[in-house]
């Protein structure tokens, strides 16, 4: 038999509060992940976008990538799928969800992660993101955390603190073993300037002295090797580790554009905080009796215990030297492993697409090139605030400028975007900012650039936030015709 008293120990109100807060939290990342869908899922990954999820299916069996997109895919189908995201979302947000008895919760959130699960499994390299995993992992322990008449169960808040450290601690692991400049403290030297998607104050962040990037690298380190420990400390220390993981997460947050990958971690730091510590922040009333289904507590007790068994394999991995970051153990993306930027490039390199009306490239011909949302092209542009919402097609572009000669077999979806580009099709023109052709390009090349931020003498005297000079080519010139037989020699 379990003791009364300890059994009472694993549901309280002491973190009220905090489950309020994490729940509207999550459901404001939930609705703009299903918005990011809706908004680009068709043309990257429907019938006819770029990387087709039919042909995917045709590979990949349920058992390997769980969705119900099996059973049935259309685009028009995927549509309702999105918005039955965001409208379970809404939901969520308004606190409906929580507001009657425990089974609408648990359907609720249930049904939020089984359709961002479905989503995200064939999503493919679009969806090759680690926040995905995270906001799918703690989607799944939203599930059971609990309605706001019911006492909070303890093991949950834990079971999120152990997530946020596995976020951090994994990450700060991956850098101390990863590339030399974070041991000698330059990498900051580099990163603002190089991450994927630089916000407007990222060249500001760049031009901090040296000895204040070094400075930044060692908080760092602070932050993800030592104050997660804490998170497990009796308060204050647990509430004051989450204060201090905040306040760095927020800092990165205004430096760059990294989708809800700092707003996600922030809020898995609000399970740190008790009722007192949020009572300035959170205003929600608190019930005055607090109850909990025998089932639902057992249910918890049952849940904590596999999360902890399935614990080991991130474990492990941290405790490896060949650690590997952002991975999934199991298809439901229950208890990852996460960790980013064990390795910081040291140039920026972009690819500008541009295209020409003329039917024949000659030495006159005019080139105009296409502007993406956010990622750098023109150089007069002024770098774009965009996160938390994700722009799929331009973090895939920093990575596919990673190779210095365009790799079909490694960036398979470029050639088609090429090839849509010169359908001039609409869907997939909605990713990018516009197009130059109203009628579509005749001929389209790509070429590979340079880019470093302007100094601030340089901006005042050109107007430009980026310098470039032209590195290569990247793709040679190509029609339609010859796009067509790329893809069919490839396929």
């Amino acid at each position: 038999m379990v003791p009364n008293a300890f059994w009472h120990s694993l549901f309280g109100s002491e973190y009220l509060l905090a489950r309020f807060a994490f729940q509207r939290g999550l459901a404001l990342i939930y609705l703009i992940a299903f918005l990011v869908a809706f908004n680009q899922f068709r043309p990257l990954l429907g019938e006819h976008g770029l990387l087709p999820v039919p042909q995917f299916l045709g590979f990949v069996n349920f058992r390997k990538a769980p969705s119900i997109f099996h059973f049935f895919y259309s685009d028009n189908f995927f549509s309702g799928v999105s918005l039955a995201g965001i409208l379970l979302s809404i939901i969520a947000l308004t606190s409906f969800s929580e507001r009657g008895p425990l089974w609408i919760s648990v359907a609720v959130w249930s049904s939020l992660y089984v359709l961002y699960l479905s989503i995200m499994n064939v999503g493919q390299t679009f969806y090759g993101f680690g926040w995905e995993s995270m906001l799918l992992e703690a989607g799944f322990l939203a599930i059971l955390s609990g309605s706001n008449r019911m006492a909070v169960p303890i093991p949950i808040i834990f079971l999120l603190r152990w997530m946020l450290f596995r976020v951090e601690f994994g990450a700060g692991l991956i850098k101390l073993r990863g590339d030399a400049c974070w041991r000698n403290l330059t990498c900051l030297h580099y990163h603002h300037e190089t991450q994927p998607l630089p916000n407007p104050l990222s060249a500001y962040f760049h031009h901090l002295p040296g000895s204040f990037h070094k400075l930044e690298v060692v908080g760092n380190f602070a932050a993800q090797l030592v104050v997660p420990w804490g998170l497990f400390f009796p308060q204050p220390v647990a509430g004051i580790s989450g204060a201090l993981i905040i306040l760095t997460q927020l800092w990165l947050f205004i430096s760059g554009n990294y989708s809800w990958l700092n707003v996600l971690t922030m809020l898995l730091a609000v399970p740190s905080f008790t009722n007192t510590q949020l009572h300035a922040l959170v205003r929600t009333p608190t019930p005055g009796s607090l109850s909990s289904p025998a089932a639902y507590e057992w249910a918890i007790v049952v849940l904590s215990a596999v999360l902890i068994v399935l614990s080991y394999w991130p474990v492990h991995n941290m405790l490896s030297r060949r650690q590997m970051m952002n991975t999934s153990f199991n298809p439901y993306h229950i208890v990852n492993t996460y960790g980013a930027f064990g390795t910081v490039t040291k140039a920026r390199y972009e690819i500008v697409i541009e295209g020409t009306d003329d039917d024949a490239v000659r030495e006159q011909t005019k080139w105009k090139e296409y502007e993406f949302k956010a990622k750098p092209g023109d150089p007069k542009r002024r770098p774009r605030q965009v996160a938390p919402y994700h722009l799929r097609l331009d973090w895939l572009m920093w990575f596919a400028a990673m190779s210095p000669v365009y790799d079909y077999l490694e960036h398979p979806w470029f050639i088609i975007l090429i090839q849509k580009l010169l359908q001039n099709d609409s869907s997939t023109l909605k990713l990018l900012a516009g197009s130059p052709f109203p009628s579509g390009p005749k001929v389209i090349r790509a070429r590979l650039y340079r880019y470093r931020f302007a100094t601030v003498k340089e901006r005042g005297e050109t107007g430009q936030w980026w310098m470039r000079s032209l590195a290569g080519e990247y793709l040679p010139s190509v029609s339609l015709r010859e796009s067509e037989n790329t893809i069919g020699a490839r396929t």
